[in-house]
């Protein structure tokens, strides 16, 4: 299995992710990427950050691992959790560590 890091998805903000929900696929932009302060952990296989994507929905989906595909990262799995509500939709983050 591979790790994702945050220089995987740093050239990517503001792009697409389709992510599928239920039977159908819908389109969440990856607004932020950001590092996390890191503690000293023998063995971390990666520096913790945190990704905040934004969808359009006037509802707000659950939180979940969604099945998430991207153009140039390929298919995934990651577990969204809806942070924030503004005016054009929801903002969801995910976080690595």
């Amino acid at each position: 299995m591979r790790f994702l890091s945050l220089q995987d998805f740093a050239p990517h903000v503001n792009e697409t992710f389709h992510v599928a929900v239920g039977d159908s696929r819908t389109d969440f932009m990856l607004v932020e990427v950001k590092s996390l302060p890191a503690r000293v952990v023998p063995g971390l296989v990666r520096a913790p950050f945190s990704l905040t994507f934004h969808h359009g929905a006037a509802i707000v989906f659950p939180q979940k691992v969604y099945p998430m595909r991207h153009d140039s990262l390929g298919e995934f799995g990651i577990f969204l959790v809806p942070i924030a509500r503004n005016r054009d939709g929801f903002l969801y983050q995910a976080i690595f560590n």
